[in-house]
C-alpha cells in the first residue's frame, strides 16, 4: 500500500498524482489520506454537532478531488480515500505502519507565507515509520533518471537499494552521486586529486551489490567536489526522484534525520525521497 496525505492544497494534488502513479509502478493500491480533529469523527458528540458535520463535509470534499485527481491520471490503481483522527503529522505518522511509501506534498494550505517546507512535511520526513516522498513539484519532462546521494554510511546503502529498485521499476537511468571536498590546510595547496579517485573506487564498489539484484538498471557513478547540498541539487536538477537516506556520516546520534536530508526538505528541484535507516 501507498498512502498520500492530502489536505486541499495544490502541492497535496501533485502528491496525490505522483502516488498513484507510484501505485501503478508498484502494482499497489493507493490510500488518500486527509486529517481533522478528533473530535470531528466523533458522531455521538452533541456539542458542535453542526461544526463536526461541517468540517467532515468539507474534508470529504478535500479527499474526493484528491481521489479524482488519482483515478483521472491513473485509472487503473485501486483508490481509497480515508480520514484520519487526530493531528497531521502524528496520524500519518501511525497510518504509515505497514505502508511501503508515504507521500505527502512540501507544504499545505496552513503553511506559512516564506516557509519553504511546511511543519506536517518535516514532521513525517523525521518520523515516518517508512520511506517518505516529499513532493515539491513534479518536472513536466522527466528526463528518465533517479540521482541517488550517498556518502558511503549504511543509510546511504538503503537509499541506494530503494533508488535502483525505483530505478528499475521505470526504466530509468541511476545517477548516484557522492560530494568530496579538497582537504584545505593553511599555507599549503590542496591535497592531490588521488584521495578523490580513491573515493570514486569506493563509491563505484558500493553499486557492486545493487547491480548484481538489479542488473537491468543502467548506473552512472561520480564524485563531485563540492558541498554535499549544493552538489545533490545541482545534480537532480530536472530528475524523476532524488533519493538521500535519512542519515548519513557525521551525524550526532539521537538526530531523527541527518542536515543534509534536512536541507534538501527544503531545496530539492524534483520529488525527494528521503528512505528511513
Amino acid at each position: 500500500m501507498i498512502i498520500v496525505g492530502v489536505d486541499g492544497s495544490r502541492t497535496g494534488l501533485e502528491a496525490a498524482g505522483w502516488a498513484a502513479a507510484e501505485a501503478e509502478l508498484r502494482q499497489a493500491p493507493l490510500t488518500v489520506a486527509h486529517a481533522v480533529p478528533k473530535w470531528v469523527c466523533e458522531q455521538g458528540a452533541v456539542r458542535y454537532a453542526e461544526v463536526a458535520r461541517w468540517m467532515r463535509d468539507g474534508a470529504n470534499t478535500v479527499l474526493t478531488s484528491a481521489e479524482e485527481r488519482a483515478r483521472r491520471e491513473w485509472p487503473q490503481v485501486r483508490v481509497e480515500g480515508v480520514l484520519l483522527p487526530g493531528d497531521p503529522r502524528s496520524a500519518l505518522v501511525k497510518a504509515s505502519e505497514g505502508a511501503e511509501l508515504l507521500v505527502v506534498g512540501s507544504r499545505g494550505i496552513g503553511g506559512v507565507r516564506g516557509l519553504l517546507v511546511g511543519s506536517v512535511a518535516y514532521g513525517v520526513s523525521a518520523h515516518a515509520r517508512t520511506n517518505v516522498v516529499l513532493i515539491h513539484g513534479r518536472p513536466d519532462t522527466p528526463r528518465g533518471e533517479i540521482v541517488a546521494g550517498t556518502d558511503g554510511s549504511p543509510g546511504a546503502g538503503r537509499a541506494l537499494e530503494f533508488a535502483f529498485h525505483e530505478a528499475e521499476l521505470r526504466g530509468a537511468r541511476l545517477h548516484a552521486v557522492q560530494a568530496w571536498a579538497w582537504p584545505h590546510v593553511s599555507g599549503f595547496e590542496p591535497a592531490d586529486r588521488e584521495s578523490e579517485q580513491d573515493t570514486l573506487r569506493r563509491l563505484k564498489e558500493s553499486l557492486t551489490a545493487h547491480r548484481e539484484r538489479h542488473p537491468g538498471v543502467d548506473v552512472v557513478a561520480e564524485v563531485v567536489h563540492g558541498h554535499p547540498m549544493e552538489v545533490l541539487k545541482e545534480a537532480a536538477s530536472g530528475a524523476d526522484l532524488l533519493v538521500v537516506g535519512s542519515r548519513g556520516h557525521g551525524q550526532l546520534a539521537g538526530m531523527l534525520i541527518g542536515s543534509i536530508s534536512q536541507a534538501l526538505l527544503h531545496h530539492a528541484p524534483c520529488p525527494l525521497a528521503v528512505v528511513r535507516a
